[in-house]
């Protein structure tokens, strides 16, 4: 578990400590939710440079041999960890 330290102007820390904000529950969700949207705002950078390149779509066909190769990489990544843990 990480431990953090960090510094906030008084009014700030008494505003969020009387709205309970300043409990390890409540900053795990802040940060969680914060993350969540960082992910969100990359997700839809991404969509818009994707829409930019006017790439053609992809069929049903092609969208599944790309998850069935991305399963079969993941796989053989997960075996090859597992048996190199074995040698050890």
């Amino acid at each position: 578990m990480t431990e953090l330290v960090i510094t906030l102007p008084d009014d700030l820390a008494e505003r969020a400590r009387k709205q309970g904000l300043l409990t390890d529950e409540a900053i795990r969700e802040l940060l969680e939710q914060a993350v969540r949207r960082a992910a969100g705002r990359k997700l839809l950078e991404i969509a818009k440079r994707l829409q930019a390149a006017s790439l053609p779509p992809m069929s049903e066909e092609e969208i599944v041999q790309l998850v069935r190769e991305v399963r079969a990489e993941r796989r053989a990544r997960t075996s090859a960890g597992a048996s190199g843990a074995d040698r050890s």
